[in-house]
């Protein structure tokens, strides 16, 4: 089942008075339990276009479906599709430096809607899969890089979101790290049929992917 659809997906920004087209009909499909990723120099478009699917940008022409429901395009039903339906990993681990590992997750569930005790036994779950259960109660200053990601791997996975989106994850690693945090990613959506987009530079993630996509001034090339 496709858990994203992206079809005909065009965007222009304005500047001035001289439109400027960044993607140009852009149809994507990635399906439950799919690992797909989208490589690209920049001013590809790539950004644009993972904004689009995280619904935080809309497009200028075409549509995004999430579980075959299109998304709307005002800001109130797009906030609602994130909260619901996405899951968020970015380059910069954006934590609460005064949280607990285990009170990030924790803060994430609250934005959906999960609170109190099954927030924290949801937020002790998914740090148990990505194996930080010894660290949960670690502020982000006590933890290294790779267990930072791991925490905002989990914050992504809480809540079950269908949908992972993940901006250059593997960034700020090394490669060893960069490495575990990857086959974390593989397991997890093929053990909770997750769909995951890794949007990155690094090679390495084609190793773990079932398909590669690469974009090109704003055209997408599979």
């Amino acid at each position: 089942m496709a858990v994203l659809e992206a079809h005909a997906i065009t965007k222009t920004f304005q500047e001035g008075r001289q439109a400027v087209p960044v993607l140009h009909g852009i149809d994507l499909s990635i399906s439950a339990g799919e690992v797909v990723t989208l490589e690209g120099p920049s001013g590809s478009g790539k950004t644009t276009l993972l904004s689009i699917l995280g619904c935080i940008l809309t497009p200028t022409s075409g549509r995004v479906m999430i579980e075959d429901v299109a998304v709307g395009d005002n800001a109130r039903a797009m906030a609602g599709v994130r909260k619901k339906s996405i899951g968020f990993v970015f380059q910069q681990f954006n934590l609460f430096p005064s949280l607990t590992a285990r009170e990030n997750v924790e803060y994430s569930l609250n934005i959906k809607g999960l609170k109190g005790n099954d927030a924290r036994l949801e937020a002790e779950r998914v740090l148990d899969d990505v194996g930080l259960g010894d660290r949960k109660n670690f502020l982000p200053r006590d933890l290294s890089g790779g267990q930072k990601q791991r925490v905002a791997v989990a914050r992504a996975l809480a809540g079950r979101s269908p949908l992972i989106l993940a901006d250059e994850p593997t960034a700020n690693l090394d490669s060893h790290t960069g490495a575990q945090v990857l086959e974390i990613f593989r397991n997890l959506a093929k053990k909770e049929n997750r769909a995951l987009l890794i949007v990155t530079h690094d090679t390495k993630v084609r190793e773990i992917s079932d398909r590669v996509l690469r974009i090109r001034d704003g055209v997408l090339m599979d």
